[in-house]
């Protein structure tokens, strides 16, 4: 990459987050909690993308994601990219993909659903782009759902 290319300053440790639909990259940095952190974040968005037109990018230094706050993010943004950097070198790339579960990420749309109506976490199974709900099988859109 050149320098005329480089549009945000690198990182020597943490991880980098690309290939976020620019409409989805606050979503993302909520998701994240990454107002609750004390490492430096910065997060660009609108940048051009030759797959997507234009996207987001989130660096997070001195940070790396566990495997639950990373399939939180397949919920809002699927193919997205993280880049684990070391020493200011990309290390590993890892694509984020929907698991077969999501538990406690989604709200259940069925408003008699337990899941509504006691202090529990939700639970959904994953078939393509449709969530079933685990406790009352109603079946929503992973493009339409709203976050716990």
């Amino acid at each position: 990459m050149n320098k005329n290319e480089m549009l945000v300053a690198a990182i020597e440790n943490g991880t980098v987050i690309d290939h976020i639909p620019s409409e989805k990259t606050y979503q993302v940095a909520q998701l994240l909690k990454l107002a609750e952190l004390d490492k430096p974040v910065t997060i660009g968005y609108n940048f051009r993308s030759k797959k997507l037109g234009k996207k987001g990018i989130i660096k997070v230094e001195d940070k790396w994601f566990t495997d639950e706050e990373i399939s939180r993010l397949s919920v809002v943004a699927p193919n997205i990219v993280l880049n684990i950097i070391k020493d200011f070198q990309v290390t590993e790339k890892k694509t984020v993909t929907t698991p077969d579960e999501i538990i406690g990420i989604v709200k259940c749309n069925n408003p008699k659903c337990i899941t509504n109506n006691e202090p529990m976490r939700t639970h959904f199974h994953v078939a393509g782009s449709v969530l079933t709900c685990h406790y009352c099988e109603k079946e929503q859109d992973i493009n339409k759902v709203e976050l716990v």
